[in-house]
């Protein structure tokens, strides 16, 4: 027999689906019939839809122009992407990949964005990036504040519950390797 929802018509085998398949909504849902969610349908009629005055098919393109602006001439290496074919016309060159973080990117560079291996060697090459500059600034005789350059007084100031976690972790093992240690000895 046919359960349908919909009511039953003279002349037809079809009868009414009893009450209970009728209101319970797991039958509804199963059927197709979302009238039981308010609101749901709301955009298909387009006089409801919020953009409709202002909606254009095509888009309108008054005022809407570009020129693509001079290419930019590369003075240091620029990585890009291997699906593109060439570089953009403008490029950032504050940064050049120089040192170990610099061949982690030459390798990275070669494979697709839609790889793995690109994005984590990038992480990669931004860890060791970060070494290479702690090593750069002791080279030069600067003695970095590493609290204050990693947002230590901002953590402090807005946020003391998660830094008063965070040196009592770092306690915690400073003195789990120190006890290691001595015990080796």
């Amino acid at each position: 027999m046919d359960t349908t929802l919909t009511p039953a018509t003279p002349g037809t085998d079809r009868r009414e689906a009893p009450y209970a398949e009728r209101t319970d909504p797991d039958v509804r849902r199963q059927h197709g019939d979302t009238s039981h969610i308010q609101g749901w349908g709301a955009d298909l009629d387009p006089a409801n839809r919020p953009a409709v005055p202002r909606e254009r098919t095509p888009p309108r393109l008054e005022g809407v122009h570009w020129d693509a602006p001079e290419q930019q001439t590369p003075h240091v290496k620029i990585h890009h992407s291997v699906e593109r074919p060439g570089l953009t016309p403008v490029f950032g060159t504050s940064t050049p990949p120089r040192g170990l973080s610099g061949k982690l990117r030459d390798v990275a560079y070669r494979f697709s964005e839609s790889d793995m291996r690109h994005w984590l060697i990038l992480m990669l090459a931004d860890r060791v990036n970060v070494g290479e500059g702690l090593i750069e600034d002791l080279a030069h005789g600067h003695v970095p504040n590493l609290y204050r350059e990693m947002g230590g007084p901002a953590e402090w100031r807005y946020n003391r519950a998660g830094f008063v976690k965070k040196a009592v972790v770092a306690s915690a093992v400073v003195g789990l390797a120190v006890y290691l240690l001595r015990r080796r000895r």
